[in-house]
């Protein structure tokens, strides 16, 4: 069976950041509130012709950029625990996943925008290697780091969803033409002999919740007893990645909206609008400088990944939030580097260096809340990546696990 034959029949929702032919198109944000594409994006148009069933268009945070105070169509709730964050900026996708409302997804990955809601949720969330999947029909956050996200339940359904909507496009001169092959053969080879690293910066952190990293020491277990060999690598510049990220494209952003910024800012939430107009009044030398360490960031990641096939870190260092820690102000320094910075390398660090990454449910943390499992590898090794995932997964039950507030099946 041709693996796109896979998808026929499958209800399958989108973030609504993906152009829907003849359907509203809102990229959260009520800017676009009338915004009704006259043609699919690819990633739509290739799920459609699968055979795939559109259920239609999920909950996003404004203009794919996370951080939004009051979203137009509501904060979306975990349905782990509903006083909790689901994640950004593909939170629809997580809860509709995690809650049974859908069999698989489709978001968007700038900096962790579908590894984190898949870590929060309980799913599987991946981001292909920049390049893998057509970006056409997609509006954008990052030019350089957006790609399209499968989430899914288990690592077979990403495979699968993978394999249909990857590949070179001619709307999207950009995306790779390298041939695209059946990511689940061979998923069941197994990791033996896989050299499997933990990054060391992202693993030993002192401000890691302890649940979390007893969470990955246990994963490694796993891995060693799948017979993978387990080892530990050093990235030095990977605790700063949350911070260039930041650099790069909230900057990035302000710029690719600079006529809404002039002309519409009071029509944005107010935490989108602080945050663009913040992003539009940074220097260029700070771009610059971030645009450089983003350069020694890929290198130091293809230095590693030079002595070991997968590098293991969380997806976050902590379980969801709640959301009222989430509006909380910022009373030091600290708390940004904390708050802004810190999440955001573990996930930011793979959009830099254009590295293909996937969140795996990885065990929970005492309160019942999913602790995500991070496996990142070389460009264009998704089927190592995706073999990795799914060994562990196999050998483990947490992807079994239904959450309180899941629809009953």
């Amino acid at each position: 069976m041709c693996i796109r034959d896979r998808l026929s029949g499958v209800p399958i929702a989108i973030k609504d950041q993906f152009w829907t032919k003849d359907i509203l198109t809102t990229n959260g944000s009520s800017i676009y509130q009338d915004f009704v594409p006259d043609t699919d994006s690819t990633v739509v148009e290739r799920l459609r012709d699968a055979g795939a069933i559109l259920l239609g268009k999920l909950n996003l945070s404004e203009l794919a950029m996370g951080g939004t105070q009051n979203p137009p169509w509501g904060i979306p709730a975990n349905p782990w625990d509903l006083k909790r964050t689901p994640g950004e900026s593909s939170s629809g996708s997580g809860v509709a996943l995690s809650a049974h409302l859908c069999a698989a997804s489709v978001g968007e990955d700038t900096g962790g925008s579908g590894r984190g809601p898949a870590a929060y949720c309980g799913v599987v969330g991946m981001r292909p290697t920049f390049t893998r999947v057509s970006r056409f029909g997609m509006t954008h956050m990052c030019w350089f780091m957006d790609t399209a996200a499968p989430m899914t339940k288990t690592v077979e359904d990403c495979a699968i969803v993978l394999g249909t909507i990857a590949g070179y496009d001619p709307r999207d001169p950009y995306s790779s033409r390298k041939d695209v092959p059946d990511y689940t053969h061979g998923l069941d080879r197994g990791v033996a002999g896989l050299r499997v690293a933990v990054i060391r910066e992202l693993y030993n952190h002192s401000d890691i919740d302890p649940d979390v990293r007893a969470g990955i020491e246990d994963s490694l277990d796993v891995f060693r007893k799948l017979g993978a060999e387990i080892k530990e690598v050093s990235i030095p510049l990977v605790e700063s990645a949350g911070a260039i990220f930041v650099g790069i494209a909230d900057t990035e952003g302000a710029g690719a909206r600079d006529e809404i910024l002039r002309e519409r800012p009071f029509d944005l939430d107010p935490a989108s609008r602080t945050r663009l107009q913040s992003a539009a009044l940074v220097p260029h030398k700070i771009y610059n400088r971030a645009a450089k360490a983003r350069v020694l960031l890929r290198r130091q990641f293809m230095e590693a990944l030079n002595e070991t096939d997968i590098l293991v870190s969380p997806t976050s260092p902590y379980p969801a939030p709640l959301h009222s820690s989430l509006t909380a102000r910022f009373d030091s320094a600290e708390e940004v580097r904390n708050r802004f910075f810190f999440r955001r390398s573990y996930t930011g660090c793979y959009a830099l260096t254009a590295l293909p990454a996937i969140s795996i449910p990885g065990g929970f943390t005492r309160d019942n809340l999913p602790i995500g499992l991070q496996l990142g590898a070389a460009p264009f090794a998704e089927d190592i990546l995706l073999r990795a995932a799914f060994a562990y997964e196999q050998a483990t039950s947490w992807h079994t696990k239904i959450a309180p507030h899941a629809i009953a099946i």
